[in-house]
């Protein structure tokens, strides 16, 4: 139950936001379409901790914030070895272990590295994933494992 009422206030908010529109009817408008597509997500039986993960919020915020400081990185880094021939475009395909306790932290990591340009996840099987990379030191920061780590984190209970 938890779930479809955060569902329910997450999409409202998000109708509101990308709306911009607030008079009562459009309003009752928001509303309704918000409580019809959470009942439909209940009787599909997809709002559940995968679907909808509630319980990642808070340390997701603290995790957005690094990612897009790791995406801008890596966009400049990108742009300067496409502007540049002195940086060496150097591709690899490397394995990189995905140790997260859930299903759904694995498929944040693997997400997480293809968002992160230079770098894209190819598979994800077992506890591996196959990235490629566009450079080695793009490779090597996946080797160091600081993504990895703060999923980690973010999906543990502490």
């Amino acid at each position: 139950m938890k779930h479809a009422v955060s569902l329910s206030v997450l999409l409202f908010g998000v109708w509101l936001l990308l709306s911009g529109h607030y008079t009562p009817l459009l309003l009752a408008f928001g509303v309704v379409s918000c409580l019809l597509v959470v009942a439909i997500s209940l009787r599909m039986d997809v709002t559940d901790h995968e679907g909808h993960p509630i319980h990642l919020s808070l340390k997701a915020l603290i995790y957005w914030p690094w990612l897009i400081w790791q995406i801008v990185l890596s966009n400049i880094d990108v742009a300067k070895r496409v502007l540049s021939p002195r940086h060496p475009i150097s591709p690899n395909i490397v394995l990189v272990p995905a140790n997260q306790k859930t299903d759904l932290g694995k498929v944040i990591y693997a997400n997480s590295i293809t968002l992160t340009p230079g770098t894209i996840s190819l598979e994800l099987e077992d506890n591996m994933i196959l990235v490629h990379a566009l450079t080695h030191d793009g490779a090597d920061d996946l080797a160091g494992g600081e993504m990895h780590d703060r999923i980690i984190r973010m999906e543990s209970k502490g």
